[in-house]
């Protein structure tokens, strides 16, 4: 009996401490929704030049008629939620997850657009591809090739595993054989260090390609393309197009799997000047006269006599 009273007092004590929403008062869902746009049509009425400012009520009075909401009621609402600020901060938090996640697409396409990658995020397994994931190869000169060239930014470091990956599909042709498509990519360093690796792909399937290097210091930029050679009437659908970069802590990862042989990997390490190089005679041979002359004008050593 006890425990059921106990039970009985604390539902009270949770419903006394909820707080209830009076009427008339704007609902927290509908409320994010209107200040969502709410915001976005002031900052659209920010932009506006000087003779365009009339356009700013306009903007605000829109985002009331969609909503069905009047300038006093939104005022009210205000009131209310600014006296219960818990309840209107987890509100802009939302808000403000919307807003970051709408500036990341806006970014994206305009890396698209400009063919210029944006600021990496920091952190592990971080994606880097910032153009089409699909395209279609065919042997016009315009349109036989993707290229990129991701730069360095702040949140590179100088042992991250780039993992760059892509699908290939073939259309089959009976008695025909596939053409070729050919895949690179460079990590470029600072001190003119590169590593390379290439593959050529003659058959439908994903590929992938991985570098890492712990002894060539800071990062310049990274480059690659995939290259379609083949006839008038053939194609490649490239698809699922990923670069992925990995921290690395311990030592340097191997590849996942073994590389083809029909694919490459080389390292081309730094010029060294010229200047830290120590020059050095060339060794003189001396021929039968010279070395007999030599030995009857060198004195003749004395023997001493050994110790009992």
């Amino acid at each position: 009996m006890k425990k059921l009273c106990f039970f009985f007092i604390l539902m009270l004590t949770v419903m006394a401490c909820k707080v209830k929403r009076p009427d008339g008062v704007i609902a927290e869902s509908q409320m994010e929704e209107l200040l969502y746009d709410y915001h976005l049509a002031r900052s659209m009425g920010e932009n506006l030049p000087v003779s365009d400012n009339y356009k700013k009520a306009l903007y605000i009075q829109s985002v009331f008629q969609k909503y069905d909401v009047t300038q006093a009621e939104f005022d009210s609402s205000m009131v209310w939620y600014t006296r219960h600020t818990d309840i209107l901060a987890k509100i802009y938090e939302k808000i403000n997850d919307r807003l970051k996640e709408e500036q990341a697409s806006i970014n994206h396409m305009v890396a698209i657009r400009d063919k210029k990658s944006p600021v990496s995020q920091p952190g592990d397994s971080v994606e880097l591809w910032f153009m089409e994931q699909v395209s279609c190869l065919t042997n016009a000169q315009d349109n036989n090739k993707i290229s990129f060239v991701i730069p360095a930014d702040v949140n590179s470091q100088d042992r991250d595993a780039l993992v760059w990956k892509a699908s290939f599909f073939y259309p089959s042709k009976a008695g025909k054989a596939m053409p070729e498509t050919y895949m690179a990519m460079q990590m470029i360093y600072r001190n003119d260090s590169v590593i390379t690796s290439s593959r050529k792909i003659t058959r439908s399937g994903e590929q992938e390609i991985r570098l890492q290097s712990d002894t060539l210091g800071a990062l310049r930029e990274v480059r690659g393309y995939i290259y379609f050679e083949g006839g008038k009437d053939d194609y490649v659908l490239v698809h699922n197009i990923s670069m992925k970069r990995y921290r690395v802590t311990g030592e340097i990862a191997k590849p996942v799997e073994p590389v083809p042989a029909d694919s490459t990997r080389t390292v081309k390490s730094a010029p060294v000047s010229k200047d830290t190089l120590t020059p050095q005679e060339p060794v003189k041979r001396m021929n039968p006269e010279e070395l007999n002359r030599r030995r009857r004008t060198m004195p003749a050593r004395k023997l001493q006599p050994m110790k009992r």
